[in-house]
C-alpha cells in the first residue's frame, strides 16, 4: 500500500528533493490525459511507495527532476515526446527524438474529426 500526495507543479522540486534527502529512490514517472493532464511521480523506500500526483486542466510546463534523480531524463524525454509536455532543465534532452515515431504527440487525446456534412463529396480522385 502506498501514499498519494496531490501537489501543484510549483511544489514538485522541493518535494522531490525532500524525498531524495530522506533516502527514497525514483520508481517511475507516469503521464495520462483522460479529460485533464495527470502526472504521477512514484518513489520507494523500504517497500513504502509515495506518489506525488499533479492534476491540471492545461498542459503543464514541468521542471526536470533529473538533478535529484539522474535516471529521470528517460521518463522526462518520453513525456515530452509522447505528450508534448515541456520539461525544462533535463540533464539529457533528446529534443523530441527519443523514439522515431511517425506521429508527433501520439498519446495526446485530440477531439474527433468533424463528420463531413451530408451530401458533401468524399474528395475527388
Amino acid at each position: 500500500m502506498g501514499e498519494t500526495i496531490p501537489i501543484d507543479v510549483v511544489e514538485l522540486l522541493p518535494r522531490v528533493k525532500d524525498l531524495r534527502d530522506r533516502g527514497y529512490r525514483l520508481v517511475q514517472i507516469h503521464c495520462v490525459q483522460p479529460s485533464h493532464w495527470e502526472l504521477n511521480y512514484s518513489f520507494d523506500k523500504d517497500y513504502g511507495l509515495v506518489t506525488l500526483k499533479i492534476v491540471t486542466p492545461a498542459r503543464p510546463d514541468l521542471p526536470s527532476v533529473s538533478d535529484f534523480f539522474p535516471s529521470a531524463f528517460l521518463y522526462e524525454n518520453e513525456i515530452h515526446e509522447l505528450f508534448g509536455i515541456e520539461v525544462s532543465g533535463m540533464s539529457i534532452d533528446y529534443k523530441g527524438h527519443l523514439y522515431e515515431g511517425r506521429q508527433a504527440e501520439p498519446f495526446v487525446k485530440k477531439p474527433p474529426e468533424a463528420a463531413p456534412a451530408e451530401g458533401a463529396s468524399g474528395g475527388g480522385r
